[in-house]
């Protein structure tokens, strides 16, 4: 996980000077919505893999999976925007605290 985080903090530095021209409220309020918009990118790749597109877009469970990639690393780093500190102990608390019943059922199996 450590090389991910890096990985996002890297990222999360080339991005913010791109966008230095923007107030900081602001990059994280694109940050977010970029969330959204990579999770409807994954939403359409799989229509589109059901025939459920007018545009006859054909697609692939690969490219399903690489949107959804980029929604996860969209994610992180909103969280990184939001706080650069503490964006990794935030997310492995509420990763650990929103996958309890998981891990229980688990090892109830």
């Amino acid at each position: 996980m450590d090389d991910l985080w890096d990985d996002i903090t890297k990222l999360s530095a080339v991005c913010r000077k791109a966008g230095a021209h923007l107030p900081n409220e602001e990059l994280k309020a694109l940050q977010v919505g970029k969330v959204a918009e990579e999770a409807g990118e994954a939403m359409h790749a799989l229509h589109g893999l059901k025939g459920l597109t007018t545009c006859g877009d054909a697609h692939s469970w690969p490219e399903v999976q690489n949107d959804l990639v980029g929604a996860v690393i969209a994610a992180l780093l909103a969280m990184h925007y939001v706080d650069p500190e503490g964006a990794r102990a935030t997310f492995e608390e509420i990763f650990h605290r929103r996958t309890r019943r998981g891990r229980e059922a688990a090892a109830a199996a």
